[in-house]
């Protein structure tokens, strides 16, 4: 019978299989067992590449990297690369880097390396028509360099029946696959706009998208608030799927309130069968967060592989998979949700989440579109975040009052190297005159020690999960750290900056590594994807976003004009006011004078901001001593869910009132308060960042880069806040309001310029 699966090669056509990949077809068929992630968290996909790269550059010189090897095999054509042949001494090798002692590599993890190995053998002798081959796995210890090599040989008939049992195992369901993605297609080619008409600027947003998806192009898209950009791109987008044969569309967002319009966008789509998938944070999926994720421990890890097979069929089935579908499928099946949601990721035509699914150091969908060969269109909401958020995503730092905390109640045979940090991080203190201190360098010495310390952690929790379970935080901190080491360059800075204060002994600063400028980091990811669409209402200058976000020459920029008029809308500038830090204090009564005739001059509910929860309170207090007759409510600086809805809900038809919050937070951006829910938004600032230690090497990097180092580093993010807060005002034709821009300086041309083009002129806050 097996040898069936190989005379089958020659007499198909590739064509009219369905095809999977090698690592796809063992994920789906080869599990087996509990989930169990005691073992090391992987390297980063950066480090894995230069560990690959290290292993196969001591092969000898007819060495082959990366072969691609595809073959028919019970109704599928199997393909993949293998990531080493040595065709002299046939020979196939499966590389996986990872850290620490291989001896303590789960055996369900182990499994599956080997069935991937074995697949890509059998394939290797159909290609050779070699009748045995040794089929290899090299295991490299990124931090050591060494290389631990698992080597059985096999004859060609056992591997063909490896690959066949696989195989069997996952027709049926590729075969689904194949019909879904048909029907998926069919029903994107033909689906309506969900509305009766396009409002202004929404058709030229929603053609300009579908044509550079289709041409697998980038584009910048400036759109104002309002016009119904979500539903425009996401109907560009799913009518270019099936023009492209796409493998799937992430659309992504750097805040869970617009995760939460483009779930309701794609509801009103209505595109059946498309299969649309939430991600969401652990933290935010995890039923049991006080148990390990593992077997032993937690009970939905317990025969996780075991169970997967039905729950993922019922997933599919249902096809609109939000929050509470998979977590109600996975209770039905007793498996973890979150993991679920991991899996489901593969099988998704949709997924909507965060920015971190695609450019995060360890993002599962950027991974998994490499490795699969996959073409993945993206859409980016309020992209004019993603710089900042690229900037925290390729950064890390280390608190030294943590770590003491950790190092007190380490075990005994982790005392050694917990020390050997511990001295490390004092020598970075002895040069370290307190305060915030910059260098381009990195603290190469500290850097390696960590390293040394990090595999024998890991190694140590890998034996004993329950004892290390508390060092599992302090893990994850090194671990992230060392990753932002990796990629170190001129990109980045390394800050040493006061921490919270010992009880005793010499302060030892807080360690962080800044990622500064994200272009280079970006880059890969950009060219990774078949089309990504970047839009937001406040992108101006575009040849600096695109600068900033590393963004190629040949990308398209479209700026969508207003639909609305200028009729609808007052635009008041407080003249003569400072908000600066060093003149709030005398300026607040006159800043209160001014929010209390905005208030009182446009009667309904109004939104004003601040800079700071500081300068929010201060203005507050003293706005409700000399207005005690309007209602207000504020912002506080950790809101709960159902705390922030709470705030929202105060913004009733008909109401008035003046809410307080801060600019660049939570109620700034992704909020829609239409009609006479909100009259009146004030900004109290020009959202300027601090001219702070960290600032200003940002300023310096953007100048050497060729930019405007203050441009670039404080007006545009700040202007595009305030832009983006006094959006939540019109959002409609029929909208009318009023904005208040509480600073002299709106008044300057290099900041009026920046402010969207069809506001009307500005008057003085005395005309109120």
């Amino acid at each position: 019978m097996p040898r069936a699966v190989s005379s089958e090669a020659a007499s198909v056509d590739a064509d009219a299989l369905p095809r999977v990949g090698v690592r796809t077809l063992c994920a789906f068929a080869a599990r087996r067992g509990d989930l169990d992630h005691r073992f090391t968290p992987a390297p980063s996909a950066q480090a894995g590449i230069e560990g690959h790269g290290a292993v196969t550059a001591r092969r000898p010189s007819g060495y082959q990297r990366e072969r691609s090897l595809g073959a028919a095999c019970g109704g599928l054509w199997l393909q993949g690369r293998a990531d080493g042949v040595d065709v002299d001494a046939r020979r196939v090798e499966e590389i996986k880097t990872h850290r620490g002692d291989p001896a303590l590599i789960p055996d369900n993890q182990r499994s599956l390396h080997w069935a991937q190995a074995k697949v890509y053998g059998w394939l290797l002798c159909e290609a050779e028509q070699w009748s045995q081959i040794d089929v290899a796995l090299v295991y490299f210890d990124i931090d050591s360099g060494r290389e631990t090599v698992l080597s059985e040989t096999h004859s060609r008939e056992a591997l063909a029946a490896h690959a066949l049992a696989l195989s069997g195992r996952y027709l049926d369901w590729a075969l689904q696959e194949r019909a879904h993605r048909r029907a998926r297609n069919a029903a994107l080619q033909a689906l309506p706009f969900p509305f009766d008409h396009y409002r202004q600027g929404q058709r030229e947003l929603t053609e300009a998208v579908f044509r550079s998806q289709r041409a697998g192009r980038h584009l910048l898209a400036q759109a104002p608030t309002g016009i119904g950009k979500t539903a425009a791109t996401l109907f560009g987008a799913l009518r270019a799927m099936p023009v492209v044969n796409s493998d799937q569309l992430l659309v992504l967002t750097p805040k869970g309130t617009t995760r939460t319009i483009a779930l309701d966008g794609l509801k009103r789509l209505n595109a059946q069968p498309l299969r649309v998938l939430e991600r969401l944070s652990r933290d935010k999926s995890c039923e049991h967060p006080d148990l390990a994720c593992h077997g032993e421990s937690c009970p939905l890890a317990r025969g996780f592989y075991d169970r997967l097979a039905d729950a993922r069929a019922a997933a599919v089935r249902i096809g609109w998979l939000d929050q509470h579908a998979v977590r109600v499928v996975a209770r039905e099946h007793a498996i973890c949700p979150y993991y679920l949601t991991q899996e489901l990721q593969r099988w998704a035509d949709v997924v909507v989440g965060d920015v971190n699914h695609w450019f995060d150091l360890s993002a599962q969908a950027w991974a998994m579109a490499r490795s699969e060969g996959w073409r993945v269109q993206l859409l980016l909401d309020e992209a004019h975040n993603l710089a900042e958020r690229a900037r925290q995503m390729h950064s890390a730092e280390l608190d030294p009052l943590r770590f003491a905390a950790w190092r007190a109640q380490a075990p005994r045979s982790l005392a050694g190297s917990m020390n050997a940090v511990h001295r490390a991080w004092g020598t970075l203190a002895s040069d370290w005159a307190g305060g915030t201190t910059i260098d381009d360098e990195l603290p190469g010495a500290f850097v390696h020690t960590l390293r040394q310390h990090l595999s024998r952690l890991t190694d140590f929790m890998a034996q004993h999960p329950q004892a290390a379970a508390p060092l599992q935080p302090w893990l994850f901190e090194a671990l992230q750290f060392l990753r932002v080491a990796d990629q170190f360059g001129d990109h980045s800075v390394f800050e040493r900056s006061a921490g919270t204060a010992p009880r005793r002994g010499r302060p030892r600063p807080r360690l962080a590594l800044r990622c500064l400028l994200p272009a280079e980091l970006l880059r890969p990811r950009w060219e990774a994807a078949h089309a990504a669409t970047l839009f937001s209402a406040t992108l101006t200058p575009m040849d600096h976003t695109q600068r900033l976000l590393g963004l190629g020459e040949a990308t398209a920029q479209l700026d969508v004009a207003s639909p609305f008029e200028p009729s609808q809308l007052q635009v008041f500038i407080a003249k003569g006011l400072s908000t600066r830090w060093a003149d709030r204090a005398r300026t607040l009564p006159d800043l209160v004078a001014a929010l209390q005739a905005h208030v009182r001059g446009t009667p309904g509910n109004h939104l004003a901001f601040f800079s700071s929860f500081d300068y929010l309170d201060q203005a507050m207090n003293a706005f409700v001593a000399a207005a005690p007759d309007v209602t207000v409510w504020a912002q506080s600086r950790s809101m709960s869910e159902s705390a922030r809805e709470a705030f929202l809900a105060r913004f009733e038809s008909g109401g008035t009132g003046l809410g307080f919050a801060v600019l660049g937070g939570v109620f700034a951006e992704g909020i829609d308060l239409p009609g006479d829910r909100l009259v009146g938004v004030s900004v109290a600032t020009l959202g300027l960042p601090p001219p702070e230690p960290l600032s200003e090497a940002l300023r310096e990097k953007l100048q050497r880069a060729g930019g405007n180092g203050w441009n670039d580093t404080y007006l545009y993010p700040g202007l595009h806040k305030v832009v983006q807060a006094a959006g939540r005002l019109i959002r409609t034709p029929q909208d009318r309001g009023s904005v208040l821009l509480l600073d002299a300086r709106f008044d300057e041309p290099g900041v009026r310029a920046l402010l969207p083009a069809w506001w009307p002129a500005a008057r003085s806050a005395v005309d109120l």
